[in-house]
């Protein structure tokens, strides 16, 4: 058979076969039918197409007889094939009132079928039901637009060579698609691909320069989230407050509340799922919640004596959960009033370093213990702990719940998947962190990419599936002690630092269309 393609590897009958039908599906049909006569090749098997045309003809003798003499089909595929045919011959009989024909086919063919007891008496209870509801009278039209259909059944059905699987070129194109841009390490658009070269995103696809430096914290900045619409930016300080900025349409962002209710420093800020509320919180103070629009503190949670370390929202903004450093207090679910549902404490229970909620609700996550994961199945109130070697710092979950990320004191940060199905996690090396707690994040189209803060003062991008890192963003004077990227706005990059400043990092071309 011939060959075609520079390496040979493309069998010349099966390309034009393909193509063909391609031409089909778009609606060229005219196209389809010269290419066929020119090349001498045939979109459809000569045993699919004799089928087809006995099936369009309702000969189902003659039917069953060509797929019967279908070579190198294998028998489960035969039986699943004559199974569809005998249920479109049964329906047929019904419908011209000719119920004894009906009723051997179904006891002497259908029953013979090696498809499965169930699948028969299903059959068999579903046209007597017809029978009895008096809606097997079908129209002629009908009849031949449901023949029409199992013709397309049974294209889906047969494996190649006999039928060529449904939309064979386009998805081969798709997957050259697809390979190339999972090759790619910058790829971080919804922009469609061209076929016409070979898919390469540059540098300038995710944020990599200092678009804005935010100043007003008068001390070191411990956090930075976006909001989940990423119309906002919140941050906490160690200067005993936190920060509202609203992100604007020339990516510029500007302050919009200043939050002072707090005694000591923030270090931690969750917004809710609408984005309509703000938690905050920090080691040696009480959990806040305010109103994002107002900018007013809406409840305090617990009392003075309740340190909150991290906190974390159920995705329906009704409830919350936090957790302690205090082993005694151990983790709390709350309503926005300040009512207790839940609460989990105990020996098992140690000091919380860091929690969340997967967006999908299933899992409740924590860190405890210093080195363990705790991953608690809402649903079923299963539990897994995962323990690495070093202290973890803090922890992130992807927007689509599969997978989690922690920064630990060895300089590495682990990837996990969530459902617990890796027995290892993959690792993100090159960042520097020994004594600080250091944040990590997912970002990027189908968070593709994570970031992290370091201690040695940079800003560090990693693909998810390169364990060094592809940027490292240079600016800030003291460490970064947290990092959050854009949900929304794939380009755009905080970072916090402890020399006072929030840094805006965007693209090339998003600080050339923002500096016009």
């Amino acid at each position: 058979m011939e060959s075609i393609g520079p390496k040979g590897l493309i069998k010349k009958d099966e390309f034009v076969r393909v193509i063909i039908q391609c031409l089909h599906s778009l609606g060229y049909q005219k196209s389809a039918t010269c290419l066929e006569l020119e090349s001498g090749v045939s979109y459809k098997s000569l045993g699919l197409d004799f089928l087809e045309s006995q099936i369009i003809d309702g000969n189902w003798d003659d039917c069953i007889n060509a797929l019967n003499g279908i070579e190198d089909l294998d028998e489960q595929m035969r039986a699943s094939a004559l199974f569809l045919i005998f249920k479109q011959c049964l329906l047929e009989c019904l419908s011209r009132g000719d119920d004894l024909s009906a009723l051997t086919v179904l006891r002497k063919r259908v029953s013979k079928l090696q498809v499965g007891e169930d699948k028969v008496h299903n059959l068999a209870f579903n046209m007597l039901s017809l029978k009895d509801m008096g809606l097997c009278m079908i129209d002629h039209s009908v009849i031949v637009d449901l023949r029409k259909k199992l013709v397309v059944e049974l294209e889906r059905l047969l494996p190649p060579p006999i039928a060529v699987p449904e939309n064979r070129l386009v998805n081969l194109v798709e997957m050259a698609v697809s390979a190339q841009i999972d090759s790619c390490l910058y790829h971080n658009s919804f922009d469609a691909i061209s076929l016409y070269e070979d898919h390469q995103c540059g540098r300038d696809q995710i944020p990599t320069e200092t678009l804005q430096i935010l100043t007003e914290h008068k001390n070191e900045v411990w956090f930075v989230q976006f909001s989940n619409n990423g119309n906002y930016l919140a941050s906490s300080s160690s200067d005993c407050t936190a920060i509202i900025w609203q992100v604007l349409e020339d990516n510029k962002l500007k302050l919009k509340h200043t939050l002072r209710s707090h005694q000591n420093p923030v270090s931690f800020v969750a917004w809710s799922p609408d984005d309509t509320m703000l938690l905050t919180c920090g080691n040696a103070e009480v959990l806040k919640l305010w109103d994002v629009q107002t900018g007013t503190c809406k409840h305090t949670f617990g009392d003075q004596g309740y340190s909150v370390s991290s906190c974390a929202w159920f995705p329906d903004s009704k409830r919350l959960v936090c957790g302690s450093t205090d082993p005694h207090k151990g983790i709390y679910m709350w309503d926005c009033d300040g009512n207790e549902i839940k609460s989990w404490r105990g020996m098992r229970i140690p000091k919380v370093l860091d929690i969340a909620i997967t967006p999908n609700e299933e899992y409740l996550i924590s860190i405890f213990s210093d080195k363990q994961i705790r991953v608690l199945n809402l649903g079923t109130n299963m539990e897994r702990v995962v323990s690495e070697q070093h202290p973890i710092t803090s922890l992130s979950v992807s927007e689509d719940s599969m997978f989690l990320i922690v920064n630990l004191n060895s300089q590495e940060i682990h990837m996990w998947d969530v459902d617990g199905k890796w027995e290892k996690p993959l690792k993100y090396t090159g960042h520097k962190q020994e004594k600080y707690v250091i944040r990590s994040c997912f970002g990027g189209l189908n968070c593709s990419f994570i970031a992290s803060g370091s201690e040695d003062s940079q800003v560090y991008i990693w693909n998810r599936r390169s364990s060094k890192p592809i940027e490292v963003l240079f600016g800030h004077k003291k460490t970064v002690n947290c990092v959050s990227w854009n949900p929304r706005k794939h380009k755009m990059l905080a970072s916090a630092s402890d020399d006072h400043t929030i840094r805006i990092w965007g693209s090339g071309r998003l600080k050339n269309r923002t500096s016009c």
